[in-house]
């Protein structure tokens, strides 16, 4: 059973995705403007090098964060990057501000030395594991989020 469940959606992240595709369309248009090559080959390749940057772009556009009584999870778009949290090896949790260079989607930060996960907001839940590990959830509820995952850890 479910504790808490809650999808952020990354805005900025849509719009960097939209900017994005409309460079790669215009690319794409006066690319076929101009007289074929040799290197028609190379043509396919670009496309699909494209094709990877925005099916990697739209993966961050929102963040799930989901809590019940073994784990806390959190998965990035459609579920090629998550992580799961045992519940029994988060030490403690606290509400947090990101700094605005700390950036957005996985983020390994070395000063100090932590895992950032986030799709748009500043506000984060720092979590804390038995093995020292530190891992920053960002969430547009960091009240909710973090009483979620004080209930499961007591």
């Amino acid at each position: 059973m479910t504790t808490y469940k809650h999808t952020q959606i990354g805005y900025l992240m849509l719009i960097v995705l939209l900017v994005v595709l409309v460079l790669f369309v215009w690319m794409q248009i006066t690319a076929r403007a101009e007289p074929p090559s040799y290197y028609s080959g190379t043509n396919f390749a670009i496309t699909a090098i494209m094709a990877l940057i925005l099916f990697i772009l739209a993966s961050f556009t929102t963040l799930t964060t989901s809590i019940d009584e073994n784990y806390l999870r959190i998965k990035f778009g459609y579920v090629i990057f998550r992580k799961k949290f045992s519940a029994s090896e988060i030490v403690s949790t606290a509400q947090v501000k990101n700094h605005w260079y700390y950036g957005w989607d996985i983020r390994l930060w070395f000063w100090p030395r932590m895992w950032i996960f986030n799709v748009s907001v500043f506000d984060a839940v720092e979590i804390r594991m038995k093995n020292g590990k530190i891992y920053r959830i960002g969430t547009d509820e960091p009240e909710k989020l973090e009483t979620a995952i004080k209930q499961v850890i007591s």
